[in-house]
């Protein structure tokens, strides 16, 4: 009767002789993570406007040699102006009128009567 008590291997018993059959996909779930954090940090950082044609983004930045950097971006257009300590034109001017700024953010203009 020995043939009919055959030996039936569990999935148990199987297995692989790798160490490291265990940590296979490791690697798989590092680069997730990764990518999940590189993302959450440009949303946190509004690193996606950079990429959208209708943001307008303006950056202040100091270089290396303590010189400012002003970068604007304005749809498809990126300008980059430095400051600089420099006096451009005259050193009189003559004043032209006042600015008032609303509440809501709008500046008018008011010129001074000519005399």
């Amino acid at each position: 009767m020995r043939y009919l008590k055959k030996r039936r291997f569990s999935a148990s018993r199987v297995g692989d002789d790798d160490p490291l059959s265990g940590v296979a996909n490791l690697f798989d779930v590092g680069l997730v993570f990764i990518v999940g954090l590189f993302l959450a940090l440009m949303t946190v950082y509004h690193i996606m406007d950079f990429f959208s044609e209708r943001s307008e983004i303006t950056i202040v930045k100091k270089n290396e040699e303590g010189q400012m950097e002003i970068i604007t971006k304005k749809g498809k257009e990126i300008k980059v102006e430095r400051v600089t300590d420099k006096k451009i034109g005259g050193e009189e001017g003559v004043r032209l009128g006042t600015a008032y700024q609303l509440k809501d953010g709008r500046m008018i203009y008011v010129p001074d009567e000519r005399r």
